[in-house]
This record gives structure tokens, C-alpha cells and sequence, in this order.
């Protein structure tokens, strides 16, 4: 069975307090506590502050489902870092430190489920091949849970979201496995498996077991997008994705796509530069020559995109953030921010091409009756939280709507 509850996450702009009430009128079981550093902050957060909390969802009768450890507390124009992951000590200990809070908030609060994610693979993994992230991460995650106490039940989980070094749940599965305790299990988030495995209903009851805790959002296609580093082994498969090329000498770009080869830099490539443009559209077996795009001509100011590509470009591992932040002109010049678009569909970096942008349940093509039969049938029990982080000013309708569109679902 799945009990429906909804994260704070797409609640910020309401008082902390008042977001429960509305969470209650709006029919919910229970709410995901999501830290945040201007709504839900631990470092802020006394003990009578989370008592005042507590009494509050009694009150409403809501019950803390999650403590989620907020992706965004840090560097909000830098989600997830650092990360369990990072190689730089004192920022892996930022992180450890926050999922340790979030352990403490859920204590006190009495829900016994914390969550928390991996991070990417950056650009420090990529210049330091002879450190393997996993074993950061799984060693991050055993002092993470030595915040547990033996006589206490609560389970810290590990979400799968796509680009992540844990995207797939056989990769959450397999790290679980690595870390090796009780205390330490699976959160499914729909979106993320919808983008992320092929046959995703299959994938969701193999991972049901494991499974404590849900989100739950809608998605839909959009165009595929690889950003890589130039190399000598570089592999383009076009019928995958459409891959961008980065050059670091330059600070240049080239768009490997069936419809439009495009190479996007400061000035015309030298011959050399043309060289290897050639070499890279015959690789990907492009005919058609690259046209230039003048770099200093793309519009670099803000626009309705920004959101969508924001959430895009964090998602791509390996780069460092100039690099991807670089390429935004780029894409929001070929996604028609000012003037018409070459690209009709918002941006994916997904192992399906299905976008990563949270949409509100029933307005998106994710078969979520199907999902929630899947993962009933294979045992999982437990709370679902619709999390629409994207849809935190028009919060009312997405909060009423997601319950309109789930209480069917999951009475039927």
C-alpha cells in the first residue's frame, strides 16, 4: 500500500508551519520534512523549534514520512556538492555533517526514514582516476550511519537520480550491498527510474524489496543531449543522444546532431580546429558540414528557460561548472530563447530521453497506476511524497492537483 504525502521541498514559499496545514487540507497521509537553508534549516533549528513542528503535525495529523537532506542547502547554483563523494575532505564532511543532522531532525520528529544522494562524478573524480568515488561514497555513507543509535530504528536511504554515480536502482541496489547494513536501504524516485531504466515497471518491482520510501512525479520526452570532453575515444551514438562537444583549449563547442551541425566558439575554427571538426562528423557519421555559430552573438541573459536548463546542465557529470555553464548560451540559443528554436523539446541527459524536470502527476506520460501496481504486487509498503520542487510558485494547484490525480490511483 501506498500512503500519499507531499515534500516541503515544493512548499517554500510558505511558513514552514502553515505548509503543514496545507499539506492537511489538501487530503495527504503525512509530509517529507525537507531541509532547506531558507525554510527547514537544522543549522537554525533549535529543539522547541522542532518541537513547535512536531506538535504542529499532530495537531494536523500528518505524519513526518522522510527527512530528505537537501540537495540545494549548500550552493544552490550548484545542487548536490559537495557530495558524499567529494575528494575534497572538508566538503565531504559538510555533506556527512548534513545527512548527520537530518538523522537528528527525524529523531526528534519520530519518523525513522532520512534520504540522501550520491552526487556526480565531477571534474576532481575525472583528474584523480586512481580514486574510485564508490569507495568514497560507501565509506561517507557507514559514517553517515554511525549517527544511528543501536537502539533506535531509523534507516538511512539512498535515491538514484539521473547522472548521478548512483542513477539506476541496480546501482542503488549494488551500493547497498557494498555498505552492508541493516540500517541502510532503497528510495525509488518515480521520475528518476522513468528516466533512467528502459523498461522501468520491470525495474520497479525487482527493486520493490529494498524499497522504503517513494517520490513521486510525472515526466516526459525530450531531446537527448550528451556534453563531453573532447578525446581520442570519444563515442558518439547519434540514435542515443545528440552529443556537444566541449574543446578545453578554446572554450569551444560542437553539436553533433542529424539535423543541425553546429560548432559554437569565438571565431571560425583554424585549420587545425577544422580537422578535427571533420574527423568528429565523420565519427558520428555526419555528412553535412558543421556550420559556425558566433559565441559572442548567442544572448546570455536570463529567460523562461532557465529553470529547464538549470536542471539539465547540473546533471551532466564529468565537466567542471564553467565549462557547463558556458554552454548555456548554447542551448537556450538552440531551444529559441531569443528567436526561433532549432530544438522544440526541453533538454534531457538521461539514459532513456526522458526529461528530468518534475512534472505534477497526470500531466505527463509516466504510467503511475501501472508503477504504484508494480510496486504493490512486490511488496513495497510505505509513503510516497510527490515532490514538484519545479512548481513551488504555483504550489496550490500542483499540491491539490497531484491529490486529485494519486488518491485515484491508489484507491483503485
Amino acid at each position: 500500500m501506498i500512503d500519499l504525502a507531499y515534500s516541503s521541498f515544493g512548499l517554500t514559499r510558505l511558513p514552514f508551519l502553515d505548509a503543514i496545514d496545507a499539506v492537511a487540507r489538501a487530503g495527504y497521509a503525512g509530509m517529507e520534512i525537507a531541509l532547506h537553508r531558507d525554510h527547514f534549516n537544522p543549522f537554525d533549528l533549535g529543539d522547541d523549534d522542532l518541537d513547535a513542528v512536531k506538535h504542529r503535525l499532530a495537531r494536523a495529523g500528518i505524519a513526518p514520512a522522510c527527512v530528505a537532506t537537501a540537495s540545494h542547502f549548500f550552493t544552490p547554483s550548484r545542487p548536490h556538492e559537495p557530495s558524499l563523494m567529494s575528494l575534497d575532505t572538508a566538503g565531504r564532511k559538510r555533506r556527512i555533517d548534513l545527512v548527520k543532522r537530518g538523522i537528528r531532525v527525524a529523531r526528534q520528529l519520530g519518523t525513522n526514514l532520512v534520504t540522501c544522494g550520491s552526487g556526480f562524478v565531477r571534474e576532481e573524480h575525472v583528474r584523480q582516476p586512481q580514486v574510485d568515488p564508490l569507495d568514497v561514497l560507501a565509506e561517507s555513507i557507514r559514517e553517515c550511519l554511525g549517527e544511528i543509535r543501536d537502539d533506535e530504528d531509523i534507516t538511512l536511504l539512498i535515491e538514484p537520480e539521473p547522472g548521478m554515480a548512483i542513477e539506476t536502482l541496480a546501482q542503488g541496489q549494488a551500493l547497498i550491498a557494498a555498505v552492508g547494513s541493516p540500517r541502510f536501504a532503497l528510495h525509488i524516485d518515480l521520475c528518476h527510474a522513468y528516466c533512467s531504466e528502459p523498461d522501468y515497471l520491470a525495474a520497479l518491482a525487482q527493486a520493490a524489496p529494498q524499497a522504503r520510501y517513494l517520490h513521486i512525479s510525472d515526466a516526459r520526452a525530450g531531446w537527448n543531449l550528451k556534453i563531453v570532453e573532447d578525446s581520442d575515444t570519444l563515442a558518439v551514438n547519434l540514435d542515443h543522444a545528440s552529443t556537444l562537444v566541449y574543446f578545453p583549449d578554446g572554450a569551444d563547442y560542437l553539436l553533433l546532431d542529424g539535423s543541425h551541425p553546429l560548432y559554437f566558439a569565438d571565431r571560425a575554427p583554424d585549420a587545425a580546429r577544422q580537422r578535427r571538426i571533420d574527423a568528429l562528423l565523420a565519427r558520428a557519421g555526419l555528412a553535412q558540414a558543421a556550420r559556425w555559430v558566433d559565441y559572442d552573438s548567442l544572448y546570455a541573459g536570463a529567460s523562461p528557460l532557465d529553470d529547464e536548463l538549470f536542471t539539465y546542465l547540473i546533471s551532466v557529470p564529468g565537466l567542471s561548472f564553467d565549462a557547463l555553464e558556458r554552454a548555456h548560451p548554447i542551448l537556450a540559443w538552440l531551444r529559441g530563447a531569443r528567436g526561433p528554436a532549432l530544438v522544440d523539446a526541453m533538454v534531457a541527459n538521461t539514459r532513456t530521453g526522458i526529461v528530468h524536470f518534475h512534472e505534477i502527476p497526470g500531466e505527463g506520460t509516466l504510467d503511475l497506476a501501472a508503477s504504484f501496481a508494480a510496486l504493490n504486487a512486490h511488496g513495497f509498503r510505505g509513503y510516497g511524497s510527490v515532490e514538484l520542487y519545479h512548481h513551488v510558485d504555483a504550489w496550490q494547484e500542483a499540491l491539490q492537483a497531484s491529490h486529485r490525480h494519486l488518491a485515484a490511483i491508489a484507491q483503485s
